[in-house]
This record gives structure tokens, sequence and C-alpha cells, in this order.
């Protein structure tokens, strides 16, 4: 939605991610995911601030506030998930 395109992200795909085998796997897909997180950052620097409190796609899912406030709420809780696994191993 960011990039001008369709919103066609479906909760159903959300554990679609093949095992990683490998620590250059994993490696990659760090990689890959610090590179969307900095696309992300940047495409929310470039969102115009009246544009924050509008509807994101459709007025189901909330504005773009809110669905930014709940990503980063998301991430967080999921480092926590981590950081928590980290101690017990």
């Amino acid at each position: 939605m960011l990039q001008g395109k369709p919103l066609t992200a479906n909760d159903k795909y959300s554990f679609d991610h093949p095992l990683i085998g490998s620590q250059d796997e994993w490696e990659i897909f760090l990689k890959s995911i610090l590179a969307d997180a900095k696309q992300l950052a940047a495409l929310i620097e470039e969102l115009p601030e009246n544009r924050l409190r509008t509807d994101f796609t459709d007025k189901k899912y909330g504005n773009y506030y809110r669905d930014f406030y709940d990503v980063i709420e998301q991430t967080q809780y999921h480092l926590g998930q981590i950081v928590i696994l980290k101690k017990l191993v």
C-alpha cells in the first residue's frame, strides 16, 4: 500500500516460511528482514503526516498511525519472547 500497490497480505500465509537449515540461510534471512525494515522505515518517513489519521486501505483496518503502532508493538512483544527463549537455552 505504501508503494502504491494494493494490499494483498493474508493471515493464512503468516506461517508459510521454509525451514532454515544452515547458518548461511539464517544470515540471508536476517539480511532480508533488515532490508525490509529499512524500506518500511523509509516509506513511513515519506508519508505525509496528515495521512497518518486516514484509513489504511479500508476502514476495517484502522488508520495508518494505529497500524504502524501495532507493528512496532507486535515486534517488541516477539523480541521479548526471543530474549526469554535465549535465556532458557
